[in-house]
């Protein structure tokens, strides 16, 4: 970047109201204890709003903390419980149907509604939320979408639904997880990391 004179340039940090109410239900178990020492420990998602010619389009993305690598998704026209769903159901099957996982989120009633708690039951796989209004109980999840926006997605949005989702494949698996160097893994991309680890253990 010397060499070429060029300056990082990053958007100013968002101010967000404090809050402590975790979910009557789901409790906030990850508690920010995001480095985890496995595969399929723990999985992280949310939603995040794309603009697609004239109206919103919404991604939903599943990360394992281990690695930080994207392991599901899910682009649809609805930000609604069937899009997180699906979103999860592709992670599950990517990763072999593993056992022991938990799942964090937000409060959103995507990830509160009946539909996604009963997908999460048949997969066995535990709820934990963030405290509502807390981004940071989620951070990772919203570093991805901020690394997207910033790197990737054009500032004008894309042209048809098409386009925006070949773009998103393409990022997701031709650029961030496989060639994108990530400070939480000491500057190895998440397919890397995971490599690493299936050899060596």
């Amino acid at each position: 970047m010397k060499k070429l004179g060029l300056r990082s340039s990053q958007p100013s940090a968002p101010k967000y109201k404090k809050a402590n109410n975790e979910h009557l239900a789901v409790p906030n178990t990850l508690n920010r204890e995001f480095d985890v020492k496995n595969p399929n420990q723990v999985w992280c998602g949310d939603v995040t709003y794309i603009w697609i010619e004239k109206r919103w389009a919404y991604l939903a993305i599943v990360l394992d903390l281990f690695s930080r690598k994207p392991i599901g998704w899910a682009f649809s026209l609805s930000p609604d419980s069937q899009l997180t769903s699906k979103a999860l159901m592709n992670a599950y099957e990517s990763r072999g149907r593993p056992k022991g996982v938990t799942f964090h989120s937000d409060q959103g009633m995507h990830y509160t509604s009946n539909k996604f708690r009963q997908t999460l039951w048949r997969c066995q796989i535990k709820q934990s939320m963030s405290r509502r209004g807390n981004c940071w109980d989620n951070a990772p999840m919203e570093r991805f979408f901020r690394s997207f926006k910033t790197e990737w997605m054009p500032e004008v949005g894309y042209q048809d639904f098409a386009e925006a989702e070949r773009s998103i494949i393409n990022y997701i698996i031709g650029y961030y997880s496989s060639v994108r160097p990530h400070q939480h893994n000491n500057g190895k991309s998440p397919n890397e990391v995971e490599r690493i680890y299936w050899k060596t253990s």
